[in-house]
């Protein structure tokens, strides 16, 4: 499939981290969603019904990034889970998720992507 939906540079403040620090103190999460479906029978009849609303991905994505995890990992896992359970018309769902690595191990951002298939 090559049409998608793209949410990109989502940013959400959540308590991730596998230290208690990192989760006291929080911290922004990049997130951006890909999703994967057929979109021509929303392109013709231009009814939300045929698509995927963009603002209920955001909003599912928001609950689960602004949440408490060790891993990043997990968030995006999670959210992954959520749109192929939720939005039935999605093939296949990349998520990728960044958090800045904390200030005492050094500068980089940690970026996790996965890629989901809904099951057939």
């Amino acid at each position: 499939m090559s049409d998608q939906i793209l949410l990109t540079g989502m940013k959400f403040f959540g308590h991730h981290g596998c230290t208690a620090e990192e989760r006291a103190l929080g911290q922004m999460l990049g997130v951006d969603v890909e999703l994967n479906l057929d979109l021509s029978k929303a392109g013709k009849s231009d009814d939300l019904n045929d698509t995927v609303d963009y603002v209920a991905v955001f909003n599912e994505t928001k609950i689960i990034a602004e949440g408490s995890y060790a891993l990043i990992e997990t968030v995006a896992e999670n959210i992954a889970d959520k749109i192929l359970s939720r939005f039935a018309l999605v093939d296949t769902v990349k998520v990728t998720v960044r958090k800045a690595a904390p200030a005492e191990v050094g500068e980089f951002d940690a970026v996790v992507s996965i890629t989901r298939h809904a099951q057939l």
